[in-house]
Formats: structure tokens, sequence, C-alpha cells
């Protein structure tokens, strides 16, 4: 047996092989060998339990080195907020990973286990991590270069934690702002979404020159593996309702939500992760024509298909109600490892029971778990199982704060400055004799962080390290600047101060996936009041803290200007930044802004657009014509039509190549 590096997998098979005096070389463990070779090798060498239980993923909750060790267990997660330890040190998370891994790797075959989290906008599960903006603030940067960055920071700091796997980038194209999942989405539009997927690049590393497409790249113990999710058209539902049904042809299939997939496979990620949504009534989970059919075969992609959270148990409704159904369907779509995350012992019983009626073919079975196979092995699982702290001083790291508090600059979005361009009102004084802050979000670092932040909705409040908003007008102004903060002051508090102008930070509730639906989409009580009663006595910007678009257009003539900052994360000082002209605002809008909810949905190209703010609207400072270009002003007035040209165009194109029918 040829182990060139060291590790605690080969010195457990070694004590295992000299035990029984078999020292046979085994080719799946000598990474000479061709990648499809040591695949080979090794599936030839696996029982059905050993194979079924690689497709296991279960949370970390129900996990132990035992349970790893007797039931071969090929993967553990955490749930959002699920940690070992509340504000839990590197140190605690990589003993935890650890644990595990070493029951996996005293099976025998000693395949290694593979750890994932929702790394979503950084390690957002882990206390003092670097929080950057949710990616609706990401799409505003039309930034890929900066997006790419920040994969690299985020494998940094997810590796900090001993984990090599994450569930991110979602590349859904939110059409409908009432979705709780919006902020999770780059933009309305497929081409800025296929921008952002160089996140994959940053997180997974560059592709290689002439690596063959569809094969997952991830180049060293520095990367992550990542997952692009979740396929496809969740961000389609109708009404927004998340888990819901998209409704559309294969113009919007393979124009609108198809497109970013194409990239990410091309940019080599490891994993898709499946919808919970349906198409044209059909359950994604059970969907053999798209995930086999289209993903696989059309798209060539040859790494893993993964499960949502309890994903196919949602195949029937309600939920469970035919649990091994649900795993014939899920498996015989082309899902290669389920998302359990609990009653393990049921779905493997099941899915062996299926197995030996023949109801799931043993092919099926080795298709999903030569793909497991293939990223865990290209990821250098094999010859690297076991985690380190050498990562440990990347968690939290001032160069990745620099970095967030740069995406948040370049995430703002201004969308009104004084009532005319030479009556602008920003950038603010940083001298002044006295300034108000007001607003439920100024002193708030959870809201400002929104959901997945620590725990799966967010939280309200000091839920990490970082810096809030308030915290960084403190520290922006001169010392001389009297910052006098009142969350919702009343209109005797106004009467009686007189301020140089005020600040107000506003914003939404903490949400996430289905607790964010919001047909209203209006601002956290008492956001209202507070402009009114703010900006009616004193002149005032208003910084809207949101993970989509809200209802602002009655209240846009009481204020002087109005900055849309999305999903922050940690860096507040990102905000002040702008405000006070050490920066220009760059932003632009990554989603149509409505007048109305009566309007939704409404994107860009749409017959009936009358936005208040267009889609890729978005002011500067200092400038003779601000905002976007002429060009694109045009666009945008007339309903988008180069836009839907284009579209058009780029569909007939991809039906043309795909050669296929799907509805």
């Amino acid at each position: 047996m040829i182990c060139p590096k060291i590790s605690l997998a080969c010195v457990l098979l070694l004590l295992w092989f000299t035990s029984t005096g078999d020292a046979a070389y085994m080719k799946y463990l000598d990474p000479k060998q061709p990648t499809n070779t040591r695949i080979k090798d090794l599936i030839s060498r696996m029982t059905l339990a050993e194979k079924i239980g690689q497709m296991t993923q279960i949370e970390r909750g129900v996990a132990s080195a035992d349970v790893m060790k007797n039931y071969f267990i090929g993967s553990v997660l955490s749930g959002g907020g699920s940690v070992p330890a509340p504000q839990a040190t590197p140190a605690v998370w990589v003993n935890m990973v650890n644990e595990f891994q070493k029951g996996a790797l005293s099976t025998r075959l000693g395949i290694p286990m593979i750890y994932g989290i929702d790394a979503v906008h950084g390690n957002n599960n882990v206390y003092n991590a670097t929080l950057f903006p949710h990616n609706i603030g990401l799409g505003a940067t039309r930034d890929p270069d900066l997006v790419r960055r920040i994969g690299e920071a985020t494998a940094l700091e997810v590796r900090a934690t001993g984990i090599p796997y994450t569930f991110a980038p979602c590349i859904a194209v939110c059409r409908d702002p009432r979705w709780g999942r919006c902020y999770e989405s780059y933009s309305e539009d497929h081409r800025v979404v296929q921008q952002m997927t160089d996140i994959i690049l940053g997180l997974q590393g560059d592709i290689p020159i002439n690596h063959t497409k569809g094969v997952p790249y991830i180049a060293g113990k520095d990367k992550v593996a990542a997952c692009a999710k979740h396929f496809v058209g969740d961000g389609g539902t109708h009404n927004g309702i998340n888990e819901n049904n998209t409704i559309t042809d294969e113009h919007g299939l393979l124009g609108i939500h198809m497109p970013p997939y194409y990239d990410s496979i091309i940019k080599g990620v490891a994993t898709v992760m499946v919808s919970y949504s349906s198409l044209n009534g059909v359950k994604m989970h059970a969907n053999h024509d798209l995930v086999t059919g289209y993903l696989k075969s059309k798209l060539h992609f040859r790494g893993f298909v993964i499960s949502d959270w309890l994903g196919i148990d949602r195949i029937t409704s309600p939920p469970d109600a035919n649990y091994t159904y649900s795993v014939q369907a899920g498996i015989n779509a082309g899902i290669d490892m389920v998302m359990v995350p609990f009653n393990y012992t049921q779905y493997i019983d099941d899915v062996t029971s299926l197995v030996k009626k023949g109801i799931i073919n043993m092919s099926r079975i080795d298709d999903a778990v030569r793909r497991i196979l293939r990223v865990k092995f290209i990821m250098g699982l094999f010859e690297n199982p076991l985690a380190d702290l050498s990562f440990a001083d990347q968690l939290g790291k001032k160069e990745h704060r620099d970095l967030a508090r740069e995406a948040v600059r370049k995430s703002l979005v201004l969308l009104k400055n004084g009532n005319s361009p030479n009556q602008q009102f920003l950038p603010l004084p940083k001298k002044a004799r006295s300034i108000l802050v007001a607003g439920s979000h100024a002193s708030n670092l959870g809201y400002q962080c929104g959901g997945w932040s620590i725990e799966w909705i967010g939280g309200s409040g000091d839920i990490t390290v970082g810096t809030t908003i308030l915290e960084a007008i403190k520290s922006t102004v001169a010392d001389s600047t009297h910052v006098v903060y009142s969350e919702n002051p009343d209109e005797s508090f106004m009467k009686n101060n007189d301020f140089s102008f005020a600040i107000v930070v506003v914003g939404e509730r903490t949400y996430a996936e289905t607790t964010g639906d919001d047909p209203e989409l209006t601002i956290l009580d008492p956001g209202t009041d507070t402009i009114r009663t703010v900006c009616s006595t004193a002149k005032c910007a208003v910084v809207i803290i949101s993970g989509r678009p809200v209802v602002i257009e009655p209240y846009l003539p009481m204020m002087e200007a109005l900055v849309a900052a999305w999903l922050p994360g940690t860096e507040g000082q990102g905000v002040a930044d702008v405000l006070f002209g050490d920066y220009g605002f760059t932003g632009k809008l990554p989603r149509t802004w409505f007048k109305s909810v009566d309007q939704l949905p409404m994107n860009v190209g749409d017959l009936h657009y009358d936005p208040l703010f267009p889609f890729g609207f978005g002011l500067t400072i200092n400038s003779s014509q601000p905002g976007f270009s002429g060009a694109d002003r045009l666009r945008d007035r007339n309903g988008g039509m180069i836009y839907v040209v284009l579209s058009l165009v780029l569909s007939v194109i991809l039906m043309h190549a795909s050669g296929i029918g799907i509805f």
C-alpha cells in the first residue's frame, strides 16, 4: 500500500491490513493513480451498505464517531444555527469535525466523510466570522472580481473551522421580491447572476486551462467545494411563495433560470442542490428529465447532486406522507446525496429495501457513489482527511473585514439626492454641530446582517463581532461633531433639539426562506413613523436595510436623500464611508424598485413596466448627469426592450443547441 503523505486514514488502514495479514496494494489509496481509476477500484470493493452510507448526509446533532462507523455515513452538515457550542472557537469546530472524521476513517475502507455548512455570506454560522453583504447587495456592485475575492476569503474562513464544503452560492434568479429568499439572489437579470458565479472560482480555485467541462475542480487545502443552488427555477415561483410552483415555458426556463448553471458548471462547481420548488407542477426533487436528463446528460455535470434539507420528504403533499415513495422518486430522479438530516436509519433501510427489490437499480446507486467519490478524491480528502488549526487565524481577519467593507461601499445604491442635481444633499459634512442618528436598524448588528447570520433567521443586537452603522458614523465625523442617537424620537424630542441634519436607518425584520415570504413588503414598525417624525423637522438622509425593495414611495417627498444599503453584514463602516464622501456611490439596482406591491411581479422588460426606480438605476454624486448613462436610461424608460430582444435571441440559441423538448 502506497501512502506518500502519512495520514490517519493510511495509518488505520495499515493497521487493519497488517492484522488480517493482507498487505495488498490498494489503487484507490494511491494519489498517483488517475481519479477514475481510484473511483473504479474503490467502488469494486464496496458493499451495498457502504455505498448507501456514502449517499447519506446527517445533521451534526445526531452524528457521532460510532454513528459514522456503524452506518458508513458519507457526509455531515450543520443546519442553520447548528453549532458545537455558543461562540465556538475554531479549535472547538475543528475538534468536532475531526471526531466525526475519525469515525468515518475507522471503517473497513476508511472512506472520509465530507462536512458541509451554509456559508452563504461568509462563514455565517460562526461567531467572529466576517459577514459579507448578502447576494442582492453583491449584485448591486456589478463586480465579479470583488465577488471572486469574497469567495477566496470565505473559503479561508470556512477552512478555519475545519470544514471543506459550503452550500453556496445561491444562483436563483429572483423574479418576485415577495419571495423570502430574494436576498439570496444576485439579481432579477440572469446576466448579472451569471457574472456573479465567479464566486465559485474564489471558493474552489481557478480551473486549469483545457479542464474538462462538467468535472469538479477544487484547487487545494485553502479552498472548499461549492454548491450551485437551487436547481432550478426557485426564484420564479408563483406570487413569490417559497417552495411553490414555477410556471414557465421552455423560453423562461432556458432563457432566465438555467443560464447561471451553464456558467457554474463551466467554472467547475463541485455540487448542485435541488430546489424545493416545482416546475409546472412537477417537484424538482422528483424531476428526472431535468436532474438526470438535462443537468447530468445535456450539461455533462460530473459532480454530485444533493437534496435540500428534508427535500425528498417534501415530494409528497403533505410532506413525509409516503417516505418510501419519496426516497424512490428522489434517488431515481438523479439525487446522489440525500440531506436526511435526522432519521437516517429509516432512509438507509428504505434505500436498501428498494435496491433489493429492484425498484432502484444498482447502476443508479453506483452512479451516485461514483460522483460523490469523485468530489472527495478531487478535493484531496483521502490524502488530508483531518482538519487542523493552520487556518484558524483567517477567521474574521482584518483583511477580510476590509474586503467586506469594500463590498458594502460598492453595494450602496443612491436612489435620491436632493430635489435636483444642483441641490444635492450627499455627501454629508463630517464637521457639523449636531447630528441625529435614528431608526431601528442604526445600532443593531443583527438587523444589519439579516437572515443566515449566527442563527437561521438571524437575530437582533450584538449577535457577533462587527461594526454597527451608528458606531461607523461616530468614528467618521469630526471630534467636534456631536452625534445623538434616538431610535424612535417623538415630536417633542425633535422640536426641543436643533440638529444640523439627521440620518434615519430603518428596514426589514430578519427572516429566512418561508418566514420571509411577504405580500406587503413594508418596513418594520415603527420605521415609517420614524421617517415622518424626523424628516418633517430636520433635513434627513434615509438608509434602508433590507433584502429587497420595500414600500417607500409615500415617504419619498419627506426625505432629502435615500440610500438602499441592502443587508450589509458586519462591516457597517462601509456605509459611513460613502455617506460622508470618502468614496462615491457606484451601486446600481440589481432589481426593479416597485411603486406598489400591486404591480408585482414586475421585472425589466415586462410590458407593464412602470417602476419607482428601474433596474440598473443608481445616482452618483457631483455629476452633471447623475445616475446611469443616457443609453441605460432610454432602455429602462422604454420597458427594457433591448433586454427583451437580447434575451429572446439568447434563448432561441440555447434551445436550438440543447435539442430537447422538456415540456
